[in-house]
């Protein structure tokens, strides 16, 4: 989409009326309010994995929404192990192993209403530090910034894990090309992109915004503290 942006916001509606006008978005429907399905999501997870990006990756993390469904079935079909994040970190994440999951049960295993039946619950301390993360995206651009659907969890999940000790990793998003805007703002708490896949290109982004080295507490509200227990003990240990 050949347009820029002055706010998030803005990004966001013109990414979900586009997709909803040109026929591109998949269900679940509407795709307003919610990172979008999209047409060609299969392709784009295959792609991800075809291309260098994910090339030495055995540990990923990624995010539980619609389009990654995909990704997490590539991932599993090509022997990675995939945590999936719980809402809101409460459950810590969900791992699935493939050489647990019978080959022709690996697409229900991607699946959220039936991934608990292949899952193993991981605490945040038993969490090992992971290759790469592929989050879900509404609007991204070619030089690495990214917007979400507005909670902001992509971005405290990464800077949470940062505050635990992990290693920063390459980040990676799969989007229809109509999310691939020029321009969109971003905040210095914002999870930045090291790639970003489309069903027909791969961008590996040269020079991708520095990522955040923790949680930015100055950024949160009590409401945020209040939805993700685990900022409230994170902060606690910090004080």
């Amino acid at each position: 989409m050949n347009a820029h942006f002055e706010t998030k916001a803005a990004a966001r509606q013109a990414v979900w009326d586009a997709l909803e006008e040109q026929g591109a978005a998949r269900f679940p429907f509407p795709p307003h309010g919610r990172i979008p399905n999209f047409d060609g999501a299969p392709a784009a997870a295959e792609r991800l994995f075809e291309g260098g990006l994910l090339r030495e990756a055995h540990r990923i993390k990624v995010n539980p929404d619609a389009p990654q469904r995909h990704v997490r079935i590539e991932a599993l079909r090509r022997g990675c192990v995939v945590f999936v994040p719980t809402p809101r970190l409460r459950g810590g994440f969900k791992r699935l192993v493939p050489q647990s999951i019978p080959a022709d049960e690996v697409d229900a295993a991607a699946s959220l209403s039936n991934m608990d039946q292949w899952a193993e619950p991981v605490t945040l301390a038993e969490l090992p530090q992971l290759d790469a993360i592929v989050t879900g995206s509404v609007a991204v651009t070619h030089g690495g910034r990214r917007c979400g659907k507005g909670e902001g969890y992509s971005d405290l999940e990464y800077a949470i894990l940062r505050e635990l000790g992990h290693d920063p990793v390459p980040v990676l998003t799969t989007v229809h090309p109509i999310q691939v805007v020029e321009t969109v703002p971003t905040d210095p708490h914002d999870l930045p992109l090291s790639g970003i896949v489309t069903p027909d290109e791969a961008h590996s982004v040269e020079d991708p915004p520095v990522p955040p080295s923790g949680i930015d507490w100055n950024a949160l509200s009590d409401d945020d503290l209040d939805a993700m227990p685990i900022l409230r003990r994170l902060q606690g240990e910090g004080g």
